[in-house]
């Protein structure tokens, strides 16, 4: 790998590192219980401090990094509470876990796009984006999941049948 490359990989890394954590939560909100909970809660300090780190390249002066760090700390607190809420026995109550994902979901979307333009990093808000993009994909696929299923049990079928009647018409000629 030339060293232009890398440069590339090690500069969108936290990005996709980002994407990769909140498809983590999605598929983990699927079950119930205190991991769920210490995951979302700890995926908003990662997402702050990549936030602050990607922001803090693009400035020189001292006084713009203390509130680039002040703003990210009370940006992703915020976000913290609204998560709080959302865990709470009396949401969890009246919420099902699909709803809570994706509730979760454009939390962290909305969160992220807006903590980008504050660290003036539109990587961040480019994943903000593409988080809220994919939460009409996530409800699709938990709508669908049965339907999911089912069809590709079907197309594993079908190729299986196909395979088996190619390898006997091979066999037999």
């Amino acid at each position: 790998m030339s060293e232009q490359n890398n440069h590339w990989l090690l500069r969108d890394l936290p990005y996709a590192a980002m994407l990769a954590l909140a498809v983590g939560g999605i598929v983990l909100s699927g079950f119930r219980g205190l991991t769920t909970y210490y995951y979302w809660m700890a995926l908003a300090p990662v997402y702050g401090f990549a936030c602050i780190l990607s922001g803090w390249r693009k400035i020189d002066q001292t006084s713009e990094h203390v509130r680039l760090v002040v703003t990210q700390a009370l940006h992703w607190l915020a976000f913290l509470g609204a998560m709080s809420l959302m865990f709470m026995p009396e949401v969890r109550g009246v919420v099902n876990d699909n709803a809570m994902s994706l509730a979760l979901l454009i939390l962290l979307a909305l969160g992220t796009f807006v903590a980008g333009v504050h660290a003036r990093v539109w990587r961040i808000c480019l994943v903000g984006a593409f988080l809220a993009l994919a939460v009409p994909v996530v409800a699709w696929v938990q709508d669908s999941a049965m339907f999911l299923l089912v069809a590709s049990i079907l197309v594993i079928v079908v190729a299986a049948a196909f395979l088996w009647l190619w390898r006997r018409e091979k066999g037999g000629a």
